[in-house]
């Protein structure tokens, strides 16, 4: 996937305009001002476009939103405001799809947002049959600007309903980035993410795995012989997401991350 585009050759920041831009982001309370300057000052083509790039992060919004991209998975990924903000955490979920299906050839990523896994996973993968949907349409139209330049296609609606037909059990890897948050811990989150994330990306429900059993119920019929299912979900709700997978006729297991402490449950269609 090429990078978004940026200005070539940027020459340093005078320290003078460094200084004032981290002590701006400082007073707003960023923790990482020196190196969100940095990543400010070297996206903006002007002390115009910086000031301003400063202004809305210093006004509370996600970082990603405010340069409009994200780092994930070693790519820049489009970010619009509006639209799920990829997390680092959920780079793993990429590194075990590849690990279970390596000579995966149909890829779906189901509750896209910006489309970042389905785009990590083509360019791991090689060339695949790549899928993304997503029920908002500010993420869709988001997705297509980072999956579309990796060859694949994005669909609108409700999990499978967006789904093409001709896919039906063919799918070898459906990595699903379900929202998981209980509706009751939703107003706990960040501000960032509550205020500035889109409330379907994030709440899960009561208690959190509403849409990861609806994806799981319906995954069997999607999934290839040997494919597999990968959603992530939080350390306390692998029992219950576990137990999701099972009733659904799926071979499930958790796979999970120290360093990112991601927990991801992984769950295969037999042969």
């Amino acid at each position: 996937m090429p990078e978004l585009p940026l200005p070539s050759d940027p020459l340093p920041a005078p320290p003078h305009r460094r200084a004032a831009v981290v002590a701006a982001l400082r007073a707003a309370g960023c923790v990482f001002a020196e190196d969100e300057a940095e990543l400010i000052l070297t996206t903006a083509r002007t002390p115009g476009e910086t000031a301003a790039l400063v202004e809305r992060r210093a006004a509370g919004l996600p970082l990603e939103h405010v340069l409009g991209w994200a780092l994930f998975h070693g790519l820049r990924v489009a970010v619009e405001p509006g639209v799920f903000v990829p997390r680092r955490r959920t780079e793993f979920l990429v590194d075990e799809a590849v690990a279970q299906v390596p000579d995966a050839s149909v890829v779906v990523d189901l509750c896209c947002g910006s489309g970042a896994v389905g785009t990590a996973l083509a360019g791991l993968l090689g060339p695949v049959e790549l899928h993304a949907a997503d029920i908002d349409p500010a993420a869709v139209r988001c997705a297509r600007r980072n999956v579309g330049p990796a060859g694949g296609r994005v669909h609108h609606g409700d999990l499978y309903a967006a789904l093409p037909a001709d896919l039906r059990g063919r799918v070898d890897v459906l990595a699903a980035n379900v929202p998981y948050v209980p509706t009751g811990e939703v107003p706990l989150l960040p501000s960032e993410a509550r205020d500035h994330e889109p409330p379907a990306a994030l709440d899960g429900g009561a208690d959190g795995l509403d849409v990861l059993r609806r994806v799981a119920a319906g995954a069997p019929d999607w999934l290839a012989p040997g494919g597999c299912l990968l959603v992530e979900t939080s350390e306390r709700q692998v029992p219950a997401a576990l137990a999701a997978f099972t009733t659904a006729g799926l071979t499930p297991r958790l796979a999970t991350s120290e360093e990112l402490y991601a927990h991801v449950v992984v769950g295969t269609r037999q042969r």
